[in-house]
C-alpha cells in the first residue's frame, strides 16, 4: 500500500467519524427538544362543554416562541394583540349588561384570598360537579352558608353564576 492510500483512508476514516457524531448529536438535540414541551391538555368524551371550549381556545392560539433580542441595539418590548392561553382560559369575561344585584337579607360582599381561585360547585360537597371557578381577589356576594359551616353559597357579584365553595377562602368586604 503506498502513502498517497494511506493518508486517503485516513481522511476518509475521520469524516465518517465526524459525520456520525454530527448525526448523534442533532438526533439528540431533536429529541431533547421534543421531550421538553409539554404536551397538549388532553379532552375527554365526559368533560363538560366550558372545559372543551377552553382547550379549543388553548389550541388555536399560537404557541410563543422565544426570540433572542439583538446584541446591538435593543428593542423595547410592545405588548402583543393576541392573549396567552393562561390569559384566555383564566380571564373572566364580563357579561353583557352587569348590573349588581341588590344584596338578599343576610347576604354579605367579600372576596377571595385563596391565591388560586376557587371551585365553584354545584351543592355544598367536593362530590358535587365543578360548574366554574373563582379567580383571586374577585369580588363575590355570599348568599349562605351550609348547615356543617363548611361551604358557602356565593354569587359572582359581576353576573348571575351561583355555586358553592369552601369556606375560610374568602374575607368580608365593606360596603362603601
Amino acid at each position: 500500500m503506498s502513502f498517497s492510500g494511506l493518508v486517503k483512508f485516513l481522511i476518509g476514516f475521520v469524516i465518517a467519524i465526524a459525520l456520525m457524531i454530527g448525526a448523534g448529536v442533532a438526533a439528540a438535540l431533536y429529541f431533547v427538544t421534543k421531550l421538553t414541551a409539554p404536551p397538549d391538555k388532553p379532552i375527554f368524551a365526559n368533560d363538560k362543554p366550558a372545559v372543551k371550549a377552553q382547550a379549543t381556545i388553548a389550541k388555536s392560539l399560537p404557541k410563543p416562541t422565544p426570540t433572542k433580542p439583538a446584541a446591538t441595539t435593543p428593542t423595547p418590548a410592545t405588548p402583543s394583540n393576541t392573549p396567552s392561553a393562561e390569559q384566555a382560559i383564566a380571564t373572566p369575561t364580563p357579561s353583557d349588561t352587569p348590573s349588581p344585584k341588590p344584596l338578599e337579607p343576610g347576604a354579605y360582599k367579600g372576596r377571595v384570598t385563596w391565591s388560586k381561585g376557587l371551585s365553584l360547585r354545584g351543592g355544598p360537597n367536593l362530590e358535587s360537579d365543578r360548574i366554574g371557578g373563582v379567580a383571586y381577589n374577585q369580588n363575590i356576594v355570599v348568599l349562605a352558608e351550609s348547615d356543617d359551616k363548611r361551604w358557602l353559597k356565593i354569587r359572582v357579584e359581576d353576573g348571575d353564576t351561583e355555586g358553592w365553595v369552601k369556606a375560610g377562602n374568602i374575607e368580608r368586604v365593606e360596603s362603601q
